[in-house]
């Protein structure tokens, strides 16, 4: 693994030791901040990804129409400077900024700012099988299809250069903090119509160009990518002058590298190092609750996971607190529902299934399964905010199924091929799990468990589509008032109760340890990583 050392002069050197290609790039007065993030991006195009591995590599570099304050939920003007919504909730005319630049690379300068034709483009490339983009890098939009964007959308017009109308088929009330989604970034149609002429239109998402704060320079797969503060940012040129992510999948080694100050800030601690992470005089442990939830889905559309008496079984199978003292130590909290506690909306009144393997035998006996069966069990390859150590938790759940006659085969992939193919349904069971992106139950119970994200290979990895719990999150979409919403979401959480189509396993705390050089990095309540704003001593 690539190896990276700050040395404590008046000014951040870059060491040029490892990485002397790097440093050919640096002017020697930069401030450099080195992120150690945990795996490497899938690509660099938001509008396929779901993964925050993903997110932090593309939220450097691309712009929305609007954002989430950094370190809030509250909604602030980004591309947009303002909007208007009619008062029927189905029309959104957005303001947009004038005078904001493209990067550039050797393949392609801008000859024009941002303009509506990006918004445009940012649109249909999602939405319209017929763009030329739709199936460049992939065609499973996942964010899209997962939020019902296709039936959702009626039209999105240019009304001119600087102002866009969204027309919509229903009221939608998460929709605004929907735009604020990492699929919703903005790329350039001139660049895309550059490369789609030379012939590679792929290379808009293997060299990406944005509006944001910092370009990026270079992309070595599973070792680093580097990026350099945008000069001509609309919002005023980034603090730091270069952002390193050094990818570095090992917490442990994450910890080592900023004991050394080889990096700034990592994620993701190992629970068990926090002890002494938290001894250290030169770092700083930033925490708050985590919107997030780790969960075993279910495929519900294979046997004999389609049969509610066998779901209900494996969950009253596994010592779910006794995984998470084990595992999660001090860092996370048993989850009950398929949203966290931090959550508006969780419903306290729910029960959390029994650990009880007497009753699951007779479940299993009920269910035509007197002895057990055979099935998977798939662990993912890397740590998430939500699971610290998937391949461990793995291990527990099988000694406990072990005990009422299931014997589970534990698989895995690399995390890219880990994602594809449980949302193609291959699995029987496997963890996944998930850290909200907008502040709204939407964006769990509808993007995770609904029907048209189950029916698209989208992030619904249960395969669950069960229509009264789809009623009730549909029209909860549709409602206005957070009271009625409320009330809506705390009924399809019963539900999901009942029907089980997760175990869930833990809600997570977000724990950051940073440098403290480090001035003014603000924990997200989604989990991402954002360096616009931050500074080094």
């Amino acid at each position: 693994m690539t190896q990276f050392r700050l040395r404590p002069t008046k000014i951040a050197l870059l060491c040029a030791v490892a990485l002397p290609a790097l440093m050919a790039l640096a002017p020697v007065s930069a401030k450099t901040l080195v992120y150690c993030s945990e795996g490497s991006p899938e690509n660099f195009y938001p509008a396929i990804n779901t993964t925050g591995t993903s997110f932090d590599a593309n939220e450097q570099i691309y712009d929305n129409l609007v954002d989430f304050e950094r370190g809030g939920t509250s909604l602030v003007p980004n591309l947009a400077t303002k909007w208007t919504i009619s008062k029927d909730g189905l029309e959104y005319t957005f303001h947009l900024r004038k005078g904001v630049k493209w990067h550039s690379n050797k393949n392609f300068t801008a000859t024009r700012d941002f303009n509506a034709d990006d918004i445009l483009f940012m649109f249909e490339r999602q939405w319209k099988e017929n763009d030329p983009y739709f199936k460049v890098t992939s065609q499973n939009h996942a964010y899209f299809g997962d939020m019902g964007m296709p039936k959702l959308l009626k039209s999105v017009d240019k009304v001119d250069d600087y102002t866009i109308k969204i027309t919509l088929n229903q009221p939608e009330a998460p929709f605004l903090s929907n735009l604020a989604m990492q699929f919703a970034g903005v790329q350039s149609k001139e660049y895309a119509i550059a490369m789609l002429k030379a012939g590679t239109p792929e290379k808009i998402d293997q060299e990406p160009l944005g509006t944001g704060p910092f370009q990026m320079v270079q992309y070595q797969k599973d070792a680093l990518i580097r990026y350099k503060a945008f000069d001509k940012y609309w919002g005023g040129k980034a603090k730091i002058d270069d952002l390193i992510f050094a990818i570095t999948p090992d917490a442990s080694v994450r910890w080592a590298k900023l004991q050394k100050g080889e990096c700034h800030v990592m994620p993701y601690p190992n629970p068990a190092d926090l002890d002494a992470i938290r001894k250290d005089a030169n770092v700083t442990v930033l925490e708050q609750p985590g919107l997030n939830v780790g969960y075993l889905a279910y495929n519900t559309q294979k046997k004999p996971f389609d049969d509610v008496r066998v779901r209900k079984a494996i969950n009253m199978s596994i010592d779910k607190k006794a995984i998470v003292s084990a595992v999660y130590l001090s860092t996370g909290v048993p989850a009950t529902n398929p949203i966290p506690p931090t959550q508006w909306s969780y419903n306290k009144a729910v029960k959390d299934d029994a650990f009880n393997p007497a009753e699951a035998k007779k479940l299993l006996a009920a269910a035509g399964y007197p002895n057990g069966f055979t099935t998977d069990l798939w662990a993912m390859p890397v740590q998430r905010p939500y699971n610290p150590n998937a391949k461990r938790i793995a291990e527990l759940m099988q000694a406990d199924l072990a005990k009422v006659g299931v014997k589970a085969e534990i698989k895995s992939f690399e995390w890219g091929e880990y994602r594809k193919r449980m949302q193609n349904g291959e699995h029987q069971m496997g963890m996944l799990g998930w850290t909200g992106d907008n502040g709204d139950p939407d964006n769990f119970l509808n993007t995770l468990l609904g029907c048209s994200s189950a029916k698209n290979n989208g992030s619904n990895v249960a395969k669950f589509c069960y229509q009264p719990f789809e009623d009730l999150v549909q029209k909860a979409k549709v409602v206005s008032n957070p009271a009625e919403r409320t009330k809506l979401y705390e009924k399809a959480q019963v539900i999901f109760k009942e029907q089980a189509p997760w175990f869930t396993i833990a809600h997570a705390v977000q724990i950051k340890p940073i440098r403290k050089e480090v001035i003014d990095f603000k924990l997200s309540p989604f989990g991402r990583h954002t360096f616009y704003g931050v500074d080094m001593k």
